[in-house]
């Protein structure tokens, strides 16, 4: 009986000896649960409790649990959280230079998108993060971005003339609205919900996913695949948090990752193919974009790139023009 008691005694010592050496990371986001990302960050806790044998114990926090994206990108920053995923327009005024992936009618397709983010371009982003204070982890797709709205249907560029329409923190999202004529006003998204119901605005824009998974169709009338943005999502950590992991935590996080952002990416463009049916059938409005309303929102905006291009580092723009050329965009 001694021995089965001085046996029990000793498992619980090194039970709670494991306990207290385990890593917790706590990672915040504010897509829905059900969202690709919210998704793909489930499978990076699988991943990684399964390749640390449970020396790493992940908590996921989505649908801005731990507050909004903004909140998040501070907590991060200062070390309030462990990592976090969010739309990268909410990390350009703390990194300006991600601008130069939020460009208006940037890429044909999410493959152009991805050569950039997954290249020199996207290694020199994640420089800029670390002087920040975070740690790149990874690009996720938020996908091509759609218009909304509950005033009317979008079928010429003037039909966007004095819409109030919500868009994320990121200056060239802002100025590109604003050379098409509507009332751009900068919100976090957890107010965007409300405002929409409430009337404070007039629409928004979000891939078809995301406007889908987030109920807009409750509070929307009107859809259009303007496509004018292909957005991302950025995965980061706190840099002295994770500097301060050893070797092997480190790449293991790395390795759960590169499996989740896999994931991710797949999973986004099933969601993505998927969401305007699912809009429709929620009662939404659908009006394609002709070729020639097409051709008229890349001429009215044509001359933002130039000048976002002309507020950042030369050398980042340089990069991006290369890189662009090699791809023969």
């Amino acid at each position: 009986m001694k021995t089965i008691l001085a046996l029990a005694a000793s498992t619980a010592i090194a039970f709670s000896t494991m306990a207290a050496q385990a890593e917790t990371i706590r990672v915040a986001g504010n897509f829905a649960t059900e969202h690709s990302s919210s998704l793909a960050m489930v499978k990076f806790e699988e991943e990684l409790e399964r390749l640390s044998g449970g020396e790493i114990d992940v908590n996921i926090f989505p649908a801005q649990q731990l507050g909004g994206a903004a909140e998040n990108v501070q907590a991060v920053k200062i070390g309030g959280v462990e990592m976090m995923w969010v739309g990268t327009a909410y990390l350009t005024r703390t990194v300006p230079g991600l601008e130069i992936i939020g460009l208006p009618f940037q890429f044909k397709d999410r493959e152009q998108a991805f050569a950039i983010v997954d290249g020199p371009v996207g290694s020199a982003l994640d420089a800029e993060l670390a002087d920040e204070g975070m740690t790149s982890m990874g690009y996720m797709e938020l996908g091509f971005r759609q218009l909304t709205n509950n005033v009317r249907p979008i079928e010429k560029i003037e039909d966007i003339a004095g819409l109030k329409i919500r868009l994320q923190p990121n200056e060239t999202h802002l100025a590109t609205f604003r050379a098409l004529g509507a009332n751009p006003v900068a919100m976090d998204v957890k107010e965007l919900y409300s405002a929409l119901e409430q009337g404070v605005i007039d629409g928004q824009e979000n891939p078809f996913a995301i406007i889908n998974v987030a109920g807009y169709a409750e509070v929307q009338k009107y859809v259009s695949n303007t496509g004018h943005f292909f957005d991302f999502i950025s995965v980061a950590a706190n840099k002295k948090w994770f500097d301060g992991l050893d070797a092997d935590k480190q790449a293991m996080i790395k390795e759960a990752m590169a499996t989740a952002v896999a994931f991710q990416r797949e999973l986004a463009a099933e969601q993505d193919a998927a969401g305007l049916g699912q809009l429709v059938d929620k009662g939404m409005t659908y009006t394609e974009v002709s070729p020639e309303l097409a051709a008229a929102l890349r001429d009215k905006t044509a001359n933002v790139a130039a000048e976002t291009k002309s507020r950042l580092d030369p050398d980042l723009v340089t990069l991006l023009d290369s890189e662009i050329e090699k791809l023969g965009m």
